[in-house]
């Protein structure tokens, strides 16, 4: 039996909500402590009727604020603070003027002259409402730099994405030419057997990186197996000059990684290896762990880029195609620093090695 947790929802996530619970709760602490204070000076409970008008109008009086205060912040500085200031001010005169009213007419018996109750009233009022308006600007303040990085990091997401689905569309269209090619001359040639099984072959491929989003990851089984779909395209068009090799750890098989991330490996690897030579090549593909790493490595049997010795940095201009900085820059976009790309030459062939983190596909975690 599961259990679903809900998950506390961010104080701010309902602004208006917010508002009413900060106004409620702020003129509510107001009431209490001026209320605990006239009671702790042996005043009697009658006193508190005047704290309590005090605290619905001042409570009545910022909710008209707030009203001016959110069409200034939209304004120029300059008009912002100069008429907050004065609606602070006036809001905390007709506050105060209130207040002593309420007073003198409690307490007609009083000697307190009308002008000094004023002044006294008005330093209080003024205080609270000041209070209350550099919150409520700190708050809106807060919320505006907390929407503007949330913007921020959606902007980087985005543009992330984007740079994934550009580099996924960036996959040598030539295998795709060269498919065609061969469909047509054997259409011409009347093997329409072999033509029908080639595009029956070519369309599983394509349906595949079409259904599949740019930015998707898959885990490495799925992608071997759409590996050798594209090669089964390519051993019709060379036959038994393509010999190809898997070897997956089943520890690794659940893996994730970019979709169609080894396709351009095999795709240098059949045009740099298979293609100049007449007996053609090996390729082979092996997935192991390392650590908490998975180790990937393409490589073949051909001439390799140099004559002799083994370079294991090679420039990726020195022949190799889009093929190998694509992979590199979206092994980037989806691990940063926790992958490392590694190329080797030799005159017995080349190889590229690939590291990023074990990360398991979910539904294999349930159900180990």
């Amino acid at each position: 039996m599961s259990v679903t947790r809900i998950q506390p929802q961010p104080f701010f996530a309902d602004k208006n909500r917010a508002f009413w619970n900060l106004q409620s709760l702020g003129w509510a602490g107001a009431f209490l402590l001026r209320g605990s204070s006239t009671v702790a000076n042996g005043q009697p409970f009658s006193s508190l009727i005047p704290v309590l008008i005090s605290t619905v109008t001042g409570y009545s009086v910022t909710l008209l604020i707030a009203v001016v205060f959110r069409f200034l912040l939209k304004q120029r500085p300059i008009i912002t603070w100069g008429v907050s200031i004065l609606t602070v001010v006036l809001a905390a005169g007709l506050v105060a003027f209130i207040d002593a009213w309420v007073f003198s007419t409690q307490n007609r018996a009083s000697e307190t002259a009308g002008l000094q109750l004023f002044l006294g009233a008005f330093y209080l009022s003024v205080t609270l409402i000041g209070a209350w308006s550099a919150l409520y600007y700190a708050i809106n303040f807060y919320l505006t730099v907390e929407e503007q990085a949330d913007q921020l990091l959606r902007l980087e997401n985005q543009a992330a994405n984007a740079q994934l689905a550009m580099l996924r569309y960036q996959l040598n269209p030539h295998f795709l030419f060269n498919t065609l090619n061969s469909i047509s001359t054997l259409v011409l040639l009347k093997q329409t057997d072999r033509a029908n099984a080639m595009l029956s072959r070519l369309s599983s491929f394509l349906r595949y990186t079409l259904i599949n989003e740019p930015t998707a990851q898959v885990t490495i089984e799925q992608e071997i197996e759409t590996l050798k779909l594209y090669l089964e395209i390519e051993k019709m068009r060379f036959e038994d000059r393509l010999r190809t090799s898997f070897s997956i750890d089943p520890a690794v098989a659940k893996a994730r990684l970019p979709s169609l991330l080894l396709q351009p490996l095999v795709e240098n690897a059949i045009k740099y290896a298979v293609t100049p030579k007449e007996e053609g090549a090996d390729i082979s593909v092996s997935a192991q762990p390392a650590g908490e790493n998975v180790r990937i490595i393409v490589s073949d049997s051909g001439p390799g880029l140099n004559e002799g010795g083994m370079k294991p940095h090679i420039p990726m201009s020195e022949g190799t195609g889009v093929g190998l900085p694509n992979i590199r820059d979206r092994l980037i976009q989806a691990f940063g620093e926790r992958q490392s790309f590694e190329t080797r030459s030799t005159p017995g062939g080349f190889s590229v090695i690939i590291e990023f983190p074990l990360n398991m596909d979910e539904t294999s975690k349930v159900a180990a």
